[in-house]
């Protein structure tokens, strides 16, 4: 049914506007953002299935919803796995650790704001954008301390460096996985848009980083020692991100069955910690404090896992997937590059995925499957990418960070420095139509 002027659209477009208000009013409310969503999903799907019962396709609402479940566990499992191993490296001090490198070094606020980022910018590509803030997230808060300015900016800083990176890669960002799965973009095209990433990162930031100080962090003088089997986790993560590449790329699973292969290799080896834990002393550092009687637990790391971050992807997806279920998104698709051309309609999916999120915004894209070059499919992959940037709503790595930094990093607080953001983006688009116009008129 085409319910896009039916009251049932109507109603869903509404409940959907409101539900990302009060998403954006957290800060204020303290309602946390997973409610909202959650809530206007089941109402949303709930209005839809009403005008569907009784009918000749009373079961089509029910397909539809275990197909975007599917979606969502997929995302699920594969958050699920990174987040406890984020956790774990977080419990054994590596965060601590490094901290403590970083501020011995001398580095001043300014340089430490600069170095996460670029970490961020070139760890993205290989294991994932979201993964990427969730590690350097924990870096950022462990090294700020309680610099409330500088966390904030840092956070900003990785999530445009995280988005940015994932962009020219395959493994970047689910939607650079979809583009490549539907073969739109060959493996190694993609990275062409190394030069434009580079822009949309290094604009923002420069122009950020004069806001940031340039004193130095308080340096103390206790020593960080890693608890006992830090590194190997450490290790195990960087496996457990090959698994799923691996997975991936050479058996054509989906990668989360490799992050829950590798969630195995952590709780193997927390099983071997707790078996082999010995009562701390002296001449045994980093076995953790006097009278542990348990050295590690990978159930506890997964039971502190972002939970609302997790549950707001269920709600963002479910209400995303009813709008287009109703029709409103391939109307949308249908207009602009029908209508409006290509490249302008590339150019707002960005930010249509800073408001929406940009995997339904991409799904509608391949769904809609409009006939362009490969010029134009690198450039809906960029401006999709980098996009959901502008607003820490926009992406996976804002959406995480906020759960992960709350109270310090922020939706307006990201809201300040959407302009010059906002100026990356547009000058990535330019530089990309300038230095791939050799992918004009190739068709896929």
């Amino acid at each position: 049914m085409d319910l896009t002027a039916h009251w049932v659209g109507i109603t869903a477009i509404a409940v959907f506007v409101l539900s990302y208000v009060l998403v954006i009013a957290e800060e204020f409310t303290h309602l946390r953002k997973s409610v909202p969503v959650m809530f206007g999903a089941g109402v949303i799907w709930a209005v839809i299935a009403q005008q569907y019962a009784g009918g000749s396709m009373d079961h089509e609402v029910e397909h539809a919803v275990k197909r975007f479940l599917v979606e969502f566990s997929e995302l699920f499992l594969f958050l699920l796995a990174a987040m406890t191993y984020v956790n774990s490296m977080s419990e054994r001090g590596v965060f601590d650790a490094l901290r403590s490198w970083l501020v011995h070094r001398g580095f001043s606020y300014r340089q430490l704001f600069w170095i996460t980022g670029i970490i961020s910018f070139f760890m993205s590509p290989v294991i994932d954008n979201l993964t990427t803030a969730l590690v350097m997230g924990a870096v950022v808060m462990a090294v700020g301390q309680n610099n409330a300015r500088f966390i904030s900016l840092a956070c900003i800083n990785i999530v445009v460096a995280a988005n940015a990176g994932g962009a020219f890669s395959p493994f970047g960002d689910i939607t650079t996985l979809m583009v490549w799965q539907r073969g739109m973009v060959e493996f190694g095209t993609f990275f062409a848009l190394f030069i434009p990433s580079v822009v949309n990162y290094v604009i923002p930031a420069a122009l950020m980083s004069l806001a940031v100080e340039k004193t130095q962090p308080s340096m103390d003088d206790e020593r960080v020692i890693m608890k006992r089997g830090a590194k190997r986790i450490v290790f195990l993560f960087a496996c457990t991100i090959a698994t799923a590449v691996s997975f991936y790329n050479f058996l054509h699973l989906p990668p989360f069955l490799g992050m829950m292969t590798g969630l195995a290799y952590l709780k193997i080896f927390g099983h071997y910690l707790n078996t082999t834990h010995v009562p701390t002393s002296a001449d045994r550092p980093g076995y953790g404090q006097a009278g542990d009687v348990q050295a590690f637990d990978s159930f506890r790391e997964v039971a502190r896992a972002e939970w609302d971050t997790l549950l707001f992807f269920f709600g963002v997806i479910m209400c995303v997937g009813g709008l287009g279920f109703i029709g409103y998104l391939d109307l949308v698709s249908e207009y602009m590059y029908v209508e409006l051309g290509p490249t302008f309609a590339n150019s707002m999916v960005g930010i249509f995925s800073a408001i929406v999120d940009n995997i339904p915004v991409m799904v509608a894209v391949l769904q809609m499957n409009p006939t362009m070059d490969i010029a134009q499919w690198l450039l809906v992959t960029l401006t999709a990418g980098v996009g959901g940037s502008m607003l820490s709503i926009g992406s996976a790595a804002g959406v995480a960070l906020m759960g992960q930094a709350r109270g310090f990093y922020t939706f307006f607080g990201h809201l300040k420095w959407m302009p010059v953001i906002a100026l990356g983006y547009a000058a990535s688009i330019w530089v990309h139509l300038i230095v791939n116009a050799r992918y004009e008129g190739v068709m896929p």
